[in-house]
């Protein structure tokens, strides 16, 4: 992934780890440094670790049409939350939640804004 990609992603993620602060009692982060760790840690994770997850479920995702794929994005942000200090999430709802609504702050972001171009 390139630099303008990473960037993008990172963004992206901030805006809706920040939304999602504000949303959900369950999702906390002590302060604004916590949150944009937390963007960048997940990016991180995003890139590296989902990829192989969803290589590894991709049998067990078809069969449920996808829906393993909210659970691995709540997984990730779980995993994020516990490297960040500062940033918890309370319980495997909030994340799910949580991460479906980054999911479609994202998607919403990228079709306002557009992807970056190499």
């Amino acid at each position: 992934m390139n630099r303008k990609m990473f960037f993008w992603r990172f963004l992206v993620n901030a805006i809706g780890i920040v939304i999602v602060v504000r949303l959900f009692t369950g999702i906390t982060a002590v302060d604004t440094f916590s949150m944009l760790l937390a963007a960048l840690i997940l990016g991180l994770i995003n890139s590296v670790i989902r990829p192989v997850l969803l290589v590894l479920t991709l049998p067990f995702n078809v069969l449920t049409l996808g829906l393993l794929t909210l659970f691995i994005n709540a997984l990730m942000l779980e995993l994020a939350a516990w490297i960040v200090p500062g940033f918890e999430v309370s319980s495997f709802a909030a994340a799910f939640f949580g991460a479906i609504i980054i999911s479609i702050i994202s998607v919403f972001l990228s079709l306002i804004i557009g992807k970056p171009r190499s």
